[in-house]
């Protein structure tokens, strides 16, 4: 694996460090051969009312040497409260790393982590968690449910991977995103991430490459729109 994806990104004491668990198991009647465990926030406090992967933010108690160790610690308990699930430390595979704007109503700079699922069943909390679907990355982006977008771009990114056993194979270097937002003319939100042509200067009109979200409902809403050049 390459070295820390997020050794480029500037550190924002406002921050908080978090991490989260992509959790897949197989499955041979959905076209893409497997499926992700989506969960439903409650109503009340960060990403209110979003579906979301198990993850949530790193306890001074996540038992690690740096960073990226303690990130496994809190997301190895973030999968056993959230969704009673046992994840082995030795199983999770870093996927990617978030950095969110400055102006994100909730700023946790995230791991993201995939494992493969091992548990009998799901169990949530029905407070924190009011609801959870096992999903194709591809019906989950045509759902309609509400998704931040570091979740959006991740279902993206697992469909492209080749299968299940590639996932679970890793990423040769994963990606640090540090996201910057834009404003398009119509005044709707967009994201723009390293690759894209107006990430430097924040002008989403920029001609060339992209790398952007777009959100024509607003932050979370069901309408958006990626698009990555080749």
């Amino acid at each position: 694996m390459s070295a820390d994806p997020t050794s480029h990104v500037i550190p924002d004491r406002k921050s908080r460090p978090a991490a989260t668990v992509i959790l897949t198991r197989e499955n041979s009647h959905v076209e893409c051969g497997f499926e992700v465990l989506m969960l439903q926030r409650s109503t009340v406090g960060a990403f209110a009312g979003m579906w979301v992967f198990p993850g949530g933010r790193i306890d001074d108690a996540d038992e690690g040497h740096d960073d990226l160790s303690r990130a496994r610690s809190a997301a190895v308990r973030e999968a056993a409260e959230e969704v009673s699930a046992a994840v082995e430390h030795s199983s999770l595979t870093v996927w990617s790393h978030w950095t969110p704007p400055l102006n994100a109503p909730a700023r946790f700079t995230t791991w993201f982590f995939v494992a493969p699922w091992a548990g009998a069943q799901v169990g949530i909390d029905n407070h924190e968690i009011v609801d959870y679907r096992w999903m194709a990355p591809d019906h989950a982006l045509t759902s309609g449910i509400p998704m931040a977008p570091p979740t959006i771009v991740t279902l993206h990114e697992l469909l492209e991977a080749g299968g299940h056993d590639a996932i679970h194979r890793g990423r040769v270097d994963p990606p640090a995103y540090v996201t910057r937002p834009a404003v398009a003319a119509d005044g709707s939100s967009i994201f723009l991430w390293h690759g894209d042509a107006g990430y430097e200067s924040g002008d989403p009109d920029v001609p060339g490459p992209r790398n952007r979200l777009l959100l024509p409902e607003g932050f979370g809403g069901p309408v958006f729109t990626y698009i990555r050049s080749a």
